[in-house]
């Protein structure tokens, strides 16, 4: 028979665990509220989001090509991703410009990383309420917010930040059950993120650094085969595809170390500007790259109280945690080797300490790597065994005024990133331009010139940039496109910076017409022009009034092009390479009548009937 002492007992218990469970049950709920209030937050920022730069090229690429190894496995400046040329492929097919699809995805996407983050801070801390604050950290860091604007950064980081608590979860599963079964969930998952993003390889190694310092260590040899076996396996395919892979320079990649002083100081600023103060709520204030992103721009008296506060926070944890060292140098390693690393490999000697250095898409998946470190940093691994060097001070709460002036600095940095036009105008551009085509008549010749800068830099994605590539999709089939303006073409149009289409005019020299127009026949005839006409290519427009068909030769110093002339009155048009203050032109065949002759470049007609009259705005 059981005393009355030993009821006591087991009722005791069981409101204890009772207790456990309710306290669970609002952790829980708490969670999920700050998932889903983040998604109401971010979401007037994602909204306003449009595609940029590269996402045009992706798109247009996807276009061109059919779902094939050599398409998905292509490694583009460093970066091996078939989930997300498969996703642009698919993009491409699903209407081009589906901005309302990224969004949802992008939503999606952030929805499933702040839940994935809960279940392994549950799983390897348990549900107590400790974990609601790096869950806090995650939702609120604005080291994710740029990334959250530029449609392919969202397709690499946003699978990234949730394949690694799913897949340390799993692994954290697995060293306290030894089911095979959550090891291999934690390779899937890895193998997931693999697929979207090259720093996916360090969540195996996270896994590792993990159980050294936390987790049961016996007995592990065969799953850190089964890891081993994965990570070299991956990096044969990538190393392979890296050196073989052409890129849109038409050459393979060549890495090479920067200059040492070039990489020191863009490490440092990678590290003091940008990764110490979006962890405490910056960086405050950004530096504008165009008209629809930003970088960080941390004032630099906010820097060095962020490296203070930040050295403080570290020295607290390791004062009073046992194995908080370990958890600051994983974060640290991270950075090192995920972050910086790539960017002195492939980027920094282009870009510079500055811009490489405060770009926080290169950081902006250390967020969920920085959430996990500070709550091994700070909480007690469930099962943990002596978790304290000394007993956690009195003041417990001392942490609540520091996390509230930084998730008031998040707010704050939030909004002025927010501030910014974003997608406003390019989406204005592309959506004006995507009525023009639907607008003009059929068949009708568009000059191939270059998109805006602020749209896709030609600078970085060369024919990419052209019209024909970004609004070509939009309009498949509907008009022909010519990069150069040779013979009589007929009406030519070309797209202005707001996404028209004007009629075209030569901007440059003119050679009026006289009184009649000037016979030309197998003799060259010279035309001498206003002004020089220094090295290089103009369009030459020519008005004759001609008897008979005939082909014009048109000579510009040492350059010159054969173009048709047709019967009657019209213009034809030629592409020549040279210089001079002097025009020649000579027939073959029959002479020709030659009234006005410009020669320049190829402009939108500043007196001409836009179509449609007004841009289109979002």
């Amino acid at each position: 028979m059981l005393s009355r002492g030993g009821i006591a007992g087991r009722k005791d218990d069981g409101v204890a665990r009772a207790g456990q469970a309710v306290r669970g049950d609002v952790v829980l709920a708490a969670g999920l509220l700050m998932v889903a209030a983040q998604l109401v937050w971010k979401f007037e920022l994602v909204r306003r989001t449009y595609f940029r730069q590269d996402d045009f090229m992706f798109i247009a690429r996807g276009l061109e090509q059919s779902l094939t190894w050599d398409y998905l496995m292509r490694v583009d400046y460093g970066h091996m991703a078939p989930g997300p040329f498969a996703i642009q492929w698919l993009m491409g097919r699903l209407g081009g410009y589906n901005d309302a699809l990224a969004h949802g995805v992008t939503m999606c996407l952030l929805a499933a990383a702040g839940l994935a983050l809960l279940r392994l801070l549950t799983v390897l801390f348990g549900s107590r309420p400790a974990i609601l604050v790096p869950l806090g950290f995650f939702l609120l860091t604005p080291m994710t917010i740029p990334s959250l604007s530029w449609w392919s950064v969202v397709l690499g980081a946003l699978p990234f930040q949730v394949a690694v608590p799913m897949a340390l979860a799993s692994h954290v599963l697995y060293t306290r059950t030894r089911r095979r079964r959550h090891a291999v969930a934690a390779v899937g998952w890895t193998l997931f993120a693999m697929a979207f993003y090259v720093k996916s390889p360090f969540i195996l190694v996270m896994a590792f650094v993990l159980t050294l310092g936390w987790l049961a260590r016996d007995r592990m040899t065969r799953v850190w085969l089964f890891y081993g076996g994965v990570l070299a396996a991956y990096s044969v395919v990538f190393f392979h595809q890296m050196f073989t892979s052409v890129q849109l320079t038409n050459d393979t990649v060549r890495p090479s170390l920067p200059d040492a002083g070039l990489a020191v100081e863009a490490t440092w600023r990678m590290f003091s500007g940008s990764l110490v103060p979006t962890s405490l709520g910056g960086p405050w204030r950004w530096w504008p790259i165009g008209e629809d992103y930003a970088l960080a721009a941390t004032p630099a008296p906010l820097i060095w109280g962020s490296l203070v506060v930040g050295a403080a926070v570290v020295a607290v944890s390791l004062r009073y945690r046992r194995r908080a060292w370990l958890a600051w140098l994983m974060l640290l390693g991270y950075f090192l080797l995920a972050d910086v690393v790539p960017v002195m490999l492939g980027r920094v000697e282009a870009l510079g300490a500055d811009l490489s250095g405060f770009e926080l898409r290169y950081i902006a998946s250390t967020s969920m790597v920085a959430a996990i470190v500070i709550g091994l940093a700070f909480i007690p691994v469930a099962g943990e065994e002596r978790p304290w060097l000394r007993p956690p001070p009195r003041w417990r709460w001392a942490w609540a005024p520091l996390a509230a002036v930084c998730a008031a600095g998040s707010v704050w940095s939030v909004t002025a990133f927010t501030a910014l036009p974003l997608g406003r105008n390019v989406e204005s551009y592309v959506v004006t331009a995507e009525l023009a085509l639907a607008r003009v008549p059929q068949d009708s010749v568009v000059l191939d010139t270059f998109v805006p800068v602020k749209v896709a830099d030609p600078a970085f994605f060369f024919q990419y940039a052209r019209v024909s590539k970004v609004l070509g999709p939009l309009a498949p089939g509907r008009v022909n496109w010519t990069e150069r303006l040779s013979g009589p073409v007929r009406a030519p149009l070309v797209f202005d910076p707001r996404g028209r289409l004007n009629p075209v005019d030569v901007k440059g020299v003119t050679v009026p017409g006289g009184a009649s127009c000037t016979p030309v026949g197998a003799e060259e005839v010279v035309f001498p022009l206003p002004e020089r006409l220094a090295a290089g290519e103009w369009t030459v427009l020519v008005t004759y009034l001609n008897s008979a068909e005939t082909t014009l030769i048109v000579r510009l110093g040492g350059g010159q092009a054969e173009v048709r002339a047709g019967r009657d009155l019209g213009a034809t048009y030629a592409t020549v390479h040279g210089e001079g203050d002097e025009l020649a032109l000579r027939t073959v065949g029959a002479p020709a009548c030659v009234g006005e002759i410009r020669a320049g470049q190829p402009v939108p007609a500043e007196h001409g009937t836009p179509i449609p009259a007004r841009p289109v705005l979002p």
